[in-house]
């Protein structure tokens, strides 16, 4: 489905690894769970609804508290999880503040804020701030997948202009020496919905692009993307990782 990055995978430039969402596999929940690596479970961000700070750190707070600088362009529950909160869309859609977490960021309030938008927010926060950490979160693909289901051409699609999106950065992303990791927080059902234990919900790709990744075989968790994160950022953490990913 995905041109590229299977182009990628073809000529052996890119891994892939299949993970296994926590629970609820939620989308607020599931942000927490991969920033910090702490299951919904455990960090009480249990439902979509639930809005307020993290009670845990994160890697935006690790790298900010070690120097390092940090940018996301996400939707707007990832700033009401690391910066502030509820968020106020007039203070917090675009944030430059070295006191906060996410120190640069483009956040948006809206799930069908245009995919082709977030990327060049992504690509403005990279040229105007050298982040040593960015997250980009597009939301087009779980939109889709909410109005139209899992088995639908409009879901598919979706996926396939991200792919061709991501297409138009990569090149400059590895050559400035970032290290790209592609994943997803949840899948979709045919109900046009997710937040269960079928594999179609639980199951996600992760992609690795960079040679600080190994490219080997190995078992990853989501719960160790965080402290996988931190790794690569040289950062001093206590978080669980997968040694096996990382050529460190």
């Amino acid at each position: 489905m995905h041109g590229l990055l299977n182009g990628l995978l073809e000529q052996q430039r890119t891994s892939l690894y299949q993970l296994q969402s926590e629970l609820p596999s939620l989308s607020r929940p599931l942000y927490e769970c991969i920033l910090t690596g702490v299951r919904p479970v455990d960090s009480g961000i249990v439902s979509n609804d639930i809005s307020r700070l993290s009670h845990h750190d994160s890697i935006f707070s690790l790298a900010k508290s070690q120097g390092k600088v940090t940018a996301a362009a996400a939707y707007h529950w990832v700033s009401e999880l690391y910066n502030r909160a509820p968020y106020n869309a007039v203070r917090d859609r675009f944030t430059d503040d070295e006191s906060m977490n996410i120190q640069h960021g483009c956040f948006y309030h809206w799930d069908h804020y245009p995919d082709e938008a977030l990327f060049l927010d992504a690509e403005h926060l990279r040229r105007s701030h050298q982040p040593d950490f960015l997250l980009l979160h597009p939301m087009n693909i779980d939109d889709m997948g909410h109005k139209h289901g899992l088995d639908s051409h409009q879901y598919r699609n979706c996926a396939r202009k991200a792919d061709a999106l991501l297409s138009h950065y990569i090149d400059a992303w590895l050559s400035d020496g970032y290290q790209i990791m592609v994943t997803s927080d949840h899948g979709m059902n045919n109900d046009k919905s997710h937040g269960g234990i079928l594999a179609e919900e639980r199951e996600v790709p992760l992609f690795v692009i960079g040679d600080q990744f190994s490219h080997q075989a190995c078992q990853v968790k989501q719960t160790e993307l965080c402290g996988s994160v931190c790794q690569l950022l040289r950062l001093d953490h206590t978080k669980p990782y997968t040694q096996e990913l990382l050529a460190l």
